[in-house]
């Protein structure tokens, strides 16, 4: 039996969760334009109505959208950023965890809100302001291990607009592929070198023995 059987037999009329689910499914497949109740409804097999039981507005559901991402990507980086580290290498791995893994920062959807806010000025700007909430979270980072203030605003560009240049550009890599560079990254962005065991502990954490890894 479908979701549509069901829902006229039960009265069921969904959830908040699975109704946001359904639309950020749709804003990642196919763009904000088409986030729409009637669409979205069609697809969970559900009434418009029931739509209004959990949202007043389509623009609800969409500023539900934008909160989903600022809590998991912005939040997560952030949090990142925050992590115990005893050096600035073990700091950035800390960082990269964001790139290497969809639960801590979703790629997918920060790409879709970036392309959205292409067209919506509001959006635009709550972008910018969220781009400098994570650049000055990741330069924090750096002065928290001295980098001088100036060198730590630049090398946090560095960090963040390499990161989205890789969102933006949708580059595809293996795990491995990603992971074996990361060593090469942080030489590039700090002017020092993980250590062996600094690259082992991460390599570890994600399946990866240190031999396959760069750096050292």
């Amino acid at each position: 039996m479908n979701s549509e059987n069901i829902s006229r037999k039960t009265g069921w009329r969904g959830s908040d969760a699975l109704w946001l689910d359904a639309a950020y499914d749709v804003l990642i497949e196919t763009g904000v334009d088409q986030v729409k109740v009637g669409l979205l409804s069609e697809r969970l097999g559900l009434s418009r109505t029931s739509f209004y039981g959990h949202f007043d507005s389509r623009e609800a559901l969409l500023a539900a959208l934008v909160a989903r991402w600022q809590d998991k990507n912005t939040g997560n980086l952030v949090a990142r950023t925050k992590s115990y580290a005893e050096t600035i290498a073990e700091a950035l791995f800390n960082l990269f965890e964001c790139w290497l893994v969809p639960d801590i920062f979703d790629a997918k959807l920060d790409f879709a809100i970036r392309t959205w806010a292409l067209g919506d000025p509001d959006l635009r700007k709550t972008l910018e302001d969220t781009d400098q909430t994570r650049i000055k979270a990741i330069r924090a980072m750096f002065e928290r291990f001295d980098f001088a203030p100036e060198q730590a605003r630049v090398r946090a560009y560095a960090v963040y607009y390499t990161q989205i240049g890789y969102i933006s550009m949708m580059v595809s890599e293996t795990v491995e592929q990603r992971i074996g560079r990361m060593p090469l990254y942080i030489e590039t962005f700090t002017g020092t070198k993980p250590t062996d065991a600094e690259i082992a502990r991460f390599s570890a954490r994600h399946g990866f023995s240190a031999d396959k890894v760069g750096g050292g």
